[in-house]
């Protein structure tokens, strides 16, 4: 990783207001290092970037450099640079790529690619469970499962990938100093104790909505393919799919009921060519170069022969429709409804709904 000389340069550049990435990289281009930016004329950078090169000479951050030197000096933190041979090399191959990443954790991960799993933040418990299936069984072939630490299906990819025994890799749109949201702290400090935390964003920089989008590139960027679990026809989810797809990655989606409004984007993108997912081995036939473990015994799967379970089909059922359906008393209906609720078999819904759970 660079020196704290040289970082303190490539930190000067990316901590000036109103000198974006793109900026910074013609910058780079033109001049080589951050230190030869800044030993430029005024007048040689501004052939450049026009008249955003005055900020260059005008704007103090010292302080923010200081700070972010001696943060990165702690035990487990760290920040690399396009020229620290730790960047993550996939990172490399898109057409915007950060110009440095704070990381928390093992930075080792970052050499390996693995896929992205992303969904709704308002998930069902179905699309949870899903997703945390899914993750734990391709982390327990050695794929790294990247994700953004967002409540939702990106929380059930992290958890499964850590009870897969494999890394995961949260990146996140907000400085990597603050845990966000903050239901997902127990999470984020497990994933630092087994993963990697990523930020291109400056420390102490807030969850801000325009940061999400950008932070979405990262995800894609850092894996071979990204894998939609539930999302409507107007989600972020979608940006990264479409971000995975100009990238050049694989992008798999999988299908969902005609009736839920979650799985519209998921047939949003297998119209538009994403590869349809039923099984995790439809991913792993995909990237049989990235696998390195075998999986563990699989577990025998419960078996769903209640006659409620069977009643209530795999879409989200309201009680009238079980009552006409199993043709029960209300209370026993109830009671029944509790156990299996209890045993993890099913799950309630607002509205006086419920769904089973595979």
């Amino acid at each position: 990783m660079s020196g704290p000389t040289g970082l303190a340069a490539w930190l000067r550049l990316t901590l000036i207001p109103g000198i974006g990435g793109e900026s910074q990289r013609k910058l780079l281009a033109a001049f080589g290092l951050p230190e030869a930016v800044f030993a430029a004329s005024p007048l040689a950078a501004r052939s450049i970037i026009g008249s955003r090169a005055d900020l260059l000479f005008a704007h103090d951050s010292g302080d923010l450099v200081e700070h972010s030197l001696a943060w990165a000096a702690q035990p487990g933190n760290a920040i690399v640079t396009l020229a620290d041979a730790e960047y993550p090399p996939a990172l490399l191959e898109i057409p915007d790529p950060p110009i440095l990443l704070y990381l928390r954790g093992d930075p080792a991960h970052l050499q390996r690619r693995g896929l992205a799993i992303v969904g709704s933040r308002n998930a069902t418990p179905q699309g949870c469970q899903t997703a945390e299936s899914f993750a734990r069984a391709l982390a327990g072939h050695g794929l790294p499962i990247v994700s953004g630490l967002a409540l939702g299906i990106d929380a059930a990819a992290h958890r499964g990938a850590l009870n897969g025994g494999g890394p995961t890799i949260a990146v996140v749109g907000t400085g990597a100093d603050r845990l966000y949201p903050a239901g997902n702290r127990e999470l984020a400090l497990a994933i630092l104790e087994h993963g990697t935390l990523v930020s291109e964003f400056p420390l102490g920089t807030p969850p801000l909505a325009a940061n999400f989008p950008r932070r979405n590139r990262v995800i894609a960027g850092l894996a071979r393919g990204v894998l939609v679990v539930e999302a409507a026809a107007e989600s972020g989810s979608l940006i990264t799919a479409r971000l995975a797809a100009e990238q050049g990655r694989e992008v798999f989606a999988i299908p969902g009921s005609i009736h839920s409004p979650l799985a519209r984007g998921c047939h949003q993108l297998i119209k538009q060519g994403a590869k349809l997912v039923e099984t995790a081995a439809d991913i792993l036939e995909e990237f049989t170069d990235l696998v390195t473990e075998s999986p563990s015994k699989p577990v025998a799967a419960e078996s769903n022969d209640h006659p409620i379970i069977a009643a209530l089909g795999h879409d989200p059922c309201s009680l009238d429709e079980l009552l006409a359906r199993t043709e029960l008393s209300t209370d026993r209906l109830l009671g029944e409804l509790l156990t299996l609720e209890l045993a993890g078999r099913i799950a309630s819904l607002p509205g006086n709904r419920y769904q089973r759970l595979a």
